[in-house]
């Protein structure tokens, strides 16, 4: 019994010695691992258009049932994604979600991603869901913002990954 006492102090008076680990929290930030998984971000093709066609494959593949999509119709007039639908309502409830990656996942399109910021508080349930506007991108320097016109079957030229390679 004094043994493990003994053996127990030992370890408290080690660690006196040693330099704690402690970040200043708001003035130096932790880094975090590769594998990370925190605030959703939603992705856009190089041209500006946006990479969710609305399929709903992320809210079916979240066991939290905290992403709500909703779709809408292209139209040569008006053209959001590549596809014949887009996400015209799309929102994450932050309180619900348990930063899984299943919605990653399920993309097929690799619109939605989970960057690495981790910085996430909220005053009330309203800030905490994330609506189409707070998630997706900046528009990138080349591209145009969307809706832009698109002639007809002229879309699928507009985007790099499906430009033929000749």
């Amino acid at each position: 019994m004094v043994w493990g006492l003994l053996k127990g102090l030992w370890t408290t008076f080690k660690s006196m010695f040693e330099a704690p680990i402690t970040y200043q929290y708001p003035e130096i930030k932790r880094p975090v691992r590769e594998r990370f998984k925190g605030r959703h971000y939603l992705h856009r093709y190089e041209n500006g258009l946006e990479k969710c066609i609305g399929c709903s494959l992320c809210a079916a593949a979240c066991p939290a049932d905290a992403i709500f999509v909703e779709a809408s119709e292209n139209t040569d007039e008006q053209r959001y994604s590549p596809g014949e639908r887009y996400a015209s309502t799309y929102e994450i409830n932050m309180l619900r979600c348990i930063f899984c990656g299943y919605c990653e996942d399920a993309c097929p399109t690799e619109a939605i991603v989970l960057g690495h910021n981790y910085e996430l508080s909220f005053m009330s349930r309203r800030e905490a869901i994330y609506t189409k506007e707070m998630l997706i991108m900046p528009v990138p320097q080349n591209g145009k913002p969307t809706p832009m016109p698109v002639g007809p079957g002229e879309f699928d030229k507009s985007i790099p990954e499906m430009e033929d390679p000749k």
